[in-house]
């Protein structure tokens, strides 16, 4: 036993040693591996050997006679911690030195992690050199070209023109070397930073993109096809995201700040803008961007995506130019006012149309249309006007028809009465579950206008008043359809009598990969409206109405 004993005693002094060196007390008698306390040790004393690794290298003096060989020293070496006589640091020592291993692979796990650890963040240098380079390009473009940038009589393209020119020359001055690569990723996000929407910027050109949504400024998600994925896209922070914000809603002479912090805009093009920012929206400023194509879709592209039949396109057709009223009613984000723009193309050139929406969405094509918006209220809270009071001005402009773009507030009770007084074939739109909640909708939303109007009033109103109502869904797979097409018939009582012309069937249920397969299929059943139709040169091929015609 001198040799465990000569070796227990190194251990000991060097521990000793080492708590001193670096004003501590000795280590705990917990038998744990501590790496903090056994590095010391090693480098302490030249003399001493590493104790996790003393066990494996000490054969180099013999065993002492009648032991088992390497086997009993370690039987020796492991039993010493439990012996009356050995000190916390000698126990400690033992510990490491009969259990090599755990400290062995723990140091080789440490060592692989430093390894690793900068492959998997080599990206980050990369990244925070890029960063760097564009902030200052950045600062440099905006003293080369500050004041041209808000010159409001500037050409789009001049300046665009003018701007990737002083960036190409700025790049180029550049005393770090530049990839190609990434010199065009650099022009492309200062480009879009400068003469567009930041990081949003590519999702709004993209064609597939229907939707942008913000959460915040590092969480950017779209709405593709009818279904919502995460975007590949982040704001620097939240101060970059507040100036994109603020460059939409500046430049058609909104505001946002803490004092009005909700904003509902347009873009040029058309998209609707909406902006939350602090203190109302919690996890930062929320920015939602409904893009509306340039290229508005008409009926036959709603018959290709299954939105419509052939059969039920020319029975809505048929309505339109009959002069019946209609009701576009659905959910959010459900497709009404798409529809509502393929339906207002069914009117005839020759007749006077006024619009009248939140923010301007309609593309009608025809040459004698009168677009009027409303407008929120100034800082002050004067000079707003609303839904209501465009839809009683709408009166005096001599309407053929009125179309709302949205019916939301105490305008229903307004556009009840335009319909009711020689104003047919007048079209809006109203958030619903189906077509017995859209009258019910109708009718909270005249109440809401004030009068102390009895219900069965405002029923009969809209019983008399509302000829169809046609109810879209977005289904689960993300494809937006027609469920309902229902005539509004008659008083019952005090109950409005609704009739199903044509009916969403999703007897087929869905494919393999998720797509619905249902259509639109009619009930077999003919309107009453077909007289009033008739009686504007209108007529619908009665085979429309057949229950099993596709």
């Amino acid at each position: 036993m001198s040799t465990l004993s000569e070796r227990l005693a190194a251990a000991r002094r060097a521990s000793e040693k080492a708590a001193k060196d670096v004003d501590q007390p000795p280590p705990p008698v917990d038998g744990e591996d501590s790496p903090t306390v056994q590095a010391p040790a090693v480098g302490s004393d030249p003399l001493a050997p590493a104790p996790s690794h003393a066990a494996p290298s000490a054969p180099s003096a013999p065993p002492p006679a009648g032991s088992a060989g390497p086997s009993a020293g370690a039987t020796a070496r492991h039993a010493a911690p439990s012996s009356p006589t050995t000190t916390g640091a000698s126990s400690t020592a033992g510990s490491r030195a009969a259990t090599p291993g755990t400290s062995a692979g723990a140091s080789a796990a440490s060592r692989t992690a430093r390894r690793d650890e900068p492959g998997r963040r080599s990206i980050a240098p990369q990244n925070d050199r890029l960063n760097e380079i564009k902030s200052s390009v950045n600062v440099e473009l905006l003293r080369q070209l500050g004041p041209q940038l808000y010159e409001a009589d500037m050409d789009q393209a001049e300046l665009d023109q003018r701007v990737r020119g002083v960036l190409a020359d700025v790049l180029s001055s550049q005393d770090r070397p530049l990839s190609t690569s990434d010199r065009a990723r650099i022009t492309q996000e200062i480009s879009d930073d400068i003469l567009g929407y930041g990081p949003i910027e590519p999702y709004l050109r993209d064609p597939d993109v229907s939707e942008v949504m913000v959460n915040g400024h590092a969480s950017v998600w779209l709405e593709r096809k009818g279904r919502l994925v995460p975007a590949d896209a982040v704001f620097n922070d939240e101060a970059h995201l507040r100036r994109i914000i603020d460059k939409i809603v500046s430049r058609i002479g909104r505001r946002v700040d803490e004092s009005s912090p909700m904003v509902d805009a347009r873009l040029p093009d058309g998209s609707r803008v909406n902006a939350v920012v602090p203190p109302l929206a919690v996890d930062g400023s929320a920015l939602t961007i409904r893009k509306f194509a340039a290229d508005p879709l008409t009926v036959n592209d709603l018959i290709s995506f299954g939105s419509l039949s052939p059969q039920t396109a020319d029975f809505l057709d048929a309505c339109v130019r009959g002069r019946l009223n209609v009701i576009v009613s659905g959910g959010t984000g459900a497709g009404k006012t798409t529809t509502l723009n393929v339906l207002s193309s069914f009117i005839p050139g020759d007749e006077r149309i006024v619009t009248i929406e939140d923010a301007a969405e309609l593309q009608l094509k025809q040459d004698h249309v009168v677009r009027l918006e409303s407008r929120p209220a100034n800082i002050e809270g004067k000079g707003s006007v609303t839904i209501r009071d465009l839809v009683k001005n709408s009166l005096r402009m001599r309407p053929d028809r009125i179309i709302v773009g949205e019916v939301r507030d105490a305008s229903a009770l307004d556009m009840l009465q335009a319909m009711n007084t020689g104003h047919d074939g007048s079209i809006c739109t109203l958030h619903s579950n189906g077509p017995r909640d859209t009258l019910s909708r109708m009718e909270t939303m005249v109440l809401m206008a004030g009068m102390d109007l009895p219900i069965r009033a405002i029923r009969e109103q809209v019983a008399s008043a509302v000829d169809l109502v046609v109810h879209q869904s977005r289904l689960k797979d993300g494809s937006r359809r027609i469920t309902h097409i229902t005539e509004v018939e008659r008083m019952e009582g005090d109950i409005i009598t609704l009739q199903d012309v044509f009916v969403w069937d999703n007897s087929a249920g869905f494919d393999a990969e998720g797509n619905a397969l249902g259509r639109l299929r009619s009930t077999g059943l003919r309107p009453k409206f077909l007289e009033k139709m008739a009686h504007h040169n209108v007529t619908v091929d009665p085979m429309i109405f057949h229950a099993d015609r596709m």
